[in-house]
């Protein structure tokens, strides 16, 4: 329920406060020259920050999405920011009547999926086995003493999305999950997706985007309910550019064709064995225990990253007879089919589409996010909205539903057009305004989705597989969780096999990082089956183009011909 204040900082009487500032589902009407900052403590909205309002620390973004216009111009402090993003500290509002909307980086309420579900990793974490272990007092890391102490061990795990983050608190000696928190990767403002941000890292200098996202990781992990010094390892998941930024990597070669990790770099000029990677804390601005130990799982190659390394861990692939496929959809979607005795992976570069962005009434998965629909027989959309409250936009589950049933009822074509001429089509209207879709959003998902169908295509191929030969297909990720299979199949998103072999299984690159927290076997076990899986390279097949374009049209996902092969 929205709330009405005004806001609590020193004004003149006499002075006019017409300009009404809208703060997530909260709104006040604001005095020329108070910060947003100070317009958020007012309400009790809590925004990071390390250095208390003092423009250095970077953390306290907010994405204005209306009235810009009506707040005060960029500092120098904000010079790394563009486009929609102000830091809250130093935004201030100016003039006497307008209207302002925007959020702070870290919302609550957010569709995060945090867990997996239907996987076999639980007997191994039933069964701890970690690296971090105590003798008496003696608290050792690989057996190494590192503190002297007693109390509980903790370990976290964090996987690291290209928009969303997710920490898990765990007790080493347990396996117990003590505590976790979710957030929107602030990283955002260097853009939506990885290679606006390997962009971003390489032309802005000072390491920006990990200092950001380590000081929200910081605040995260310092309101567990533990003493952030026993946490003594961290576990971190990610695609091949999330982590390497995380390790305050050069990520520049991700962007450019090999499109390789430094780690691989390394590992052809023998300066190392693995790309897994090992950092103290401190370099990292991680407040855990300074003998403490921050571990990257390793990447596959290119960009099929440690996310993927750790969605294979956790439906344990390297032990699996059955053949099964694991797709991970997002910005950049992972694909990897398989089992023991054969490993292939890809990564699709599908943009932010299918999580809202570049598209025109998009959004993330939160409270005024529409993500279900169905068309009645009359023509109505039905819709529900996340939070039961006003529609503010749609996100990716809505807009598969929402293509799903325009097909169905033959509101557009296999290509994407709107069948009656038409410019947009009105999803739903609410106070806050029309929720619409274009045929220039249609044509933005039709892209996204045409990348993820020439990796499945262009995989099969290569394993000498049709759709039709796997026992298990798992839908990974917090995407794949919420989406209706039947629209996902409808419109050529996912392949049309039966969905008695279709696992939505949420979150498993968590579960992977918790494995490979409290196991040592399954760590070393990991670190070998990653070298044994064989890179996809997409770009590299002949038909990648003609799969892509047969991808992009509305029509269900069938196994290609072997004539089709040559």
């Amino acid at each position: 329920m929205a709330v009405s204040l005004f806001v609590d900082i020193d004004s003149s009487p006499n002075q006019k406060m017409s300009i009404e500032l809208h703060i997530n589902d909260r709104k006040i009407l604001a005095p020329s020259g108070a910060s947003l900052f100070e317009c958020a403590e007012s309400l009790g909205l809590y925004i990071p920050t390390s250095c208390q309002k003092q423009g250095k620390c970077k953390e306290c973004l907010v994405e204005v999405i209306e009235g810009m216009e009506f707040l005060s111009d960029r500092t120098p402090h904000e010079s790394h920011l563009n486009d929609q993003y102000r830091l809250s500290c130093r935004a201030r509002v100016t003039g006497d009547a307008g209207t302002i909307r925007c959020h702070p980086m870290r919302r609550g309420g957010m569709n995060i999926e945090r867990h997996a579900f239907n996987l076999p990793i639980n007997r191994a974490i039933a069964e701890p086995d970690p690296c971090v272990t105590r003798d008496g007092e003696r608290i050792l890391l690989d057996g190494v003493e590192i503190e002297s102490r007693d109390g509980p061990l903790h370990g976290v795990a964090i996987d690291l999305g290209t928009t969303t983050v997710v920490i898990r608190l765990l007790n080493l000696g347990t396996g117990e999950i003590v505590a976790d928190a979710s957030f929107e990767n602030p990283q955002r403002f260097g853009g939506s997706d990885v290679m606006s941000r390997i962009h971003f890292d390489t032309v802005h200098p000072g390491k920006l985007l990990q200092k950001t996202l380590a000081g929200y990781v910081t605040h995260a992990i310092e309101q567990f309910p533990v003493d952030p010094r026993t946490i003594y390892e961290m576990v971190v998941v990610g695609n091949s550019t999330m982590r390497d930024l995380f390790f305050r990597l050069d990520v520049h070669s991700i962007g450019q064709n090999p499109y390789r990790s430094i780690t691989e770099s390394e590992i052809g000029e023998g300066k190392r064995t693995t790309t897994s990677l090992i950092s103290a804390p401190k370099p990292l601005r991680l407040p855990t225990h300074p003998r403490g130990r921050v571990y990257g799982l390793p990447i596959i190659s290119g960009h099929v990253g440690a996310d993927a390394a750790a969605c294979m861990l956790a439906v344990d692939i390297a032990n699996e007879e059955r053949l099964v496929a694991i797709m991970d959809i997002g910005t950049n979607t992972e694909l990897i089919v398989g089992n023991r005795h054969k490993i292939l992976a890809a990564s699709c570069p599908a943009g932010p589409a299918f999580e809202g962005g570049r598209i025109s009434c998009g959004m993330p998965g939160l409270p005024g996010a529409i993500d279900k629909v169905k068309i009645r027989g009359d023509g109505t959309v039905d819709c529900r909205v996340i939070g039961d409250r006003p529609a503010e936009g749609i996100c990716g589950s809505g807009l598969i539903d929402l293509l799903g049933e325009l097909l169905r009822t033959g509101r557009i074509n296999t290509l994407g057009r709107f069948v009656v001429e038409r410019d947009r089509l009105v999803v739903k209207t609410s106070e806050n305004g029309e929720i619409s879709l274009t045929e220039s959003d249609i044509n933005e998902l039709a892209q996204a989705k045409g990348a993820n169908v020439a990796g499945l295509q262009i995989v099969f191929k290569e394993y000498g597989i049709r759709f039709e030969d796997l026992d298990v297909f798992y839908l990974a990720g917090g995407f794949g969780r919420h989406l209706d299979i039947g629209s996902a199949k409808r419109i050529g998103l996912i392949p049309n096999i039966d969905e008695s072999k279709i696992v939505q299984v949420g979150n498993a690159a968590i579960e992977g990082a918790c494995l490979a927290l409290l196991s040592r076997s399954k760590r070393n076990e990991l670190e070998q089956t990653v070298k044994n899986v064989t890179h996809c390279r997409l770009e590299s097949d002949p038909h990648f183009f003609h799969y892509f374009v047969e991808g992009c049209q509305f029509n269900p996902v069938e196994s290609i011909k072997k004539s089709e092969h040559s």
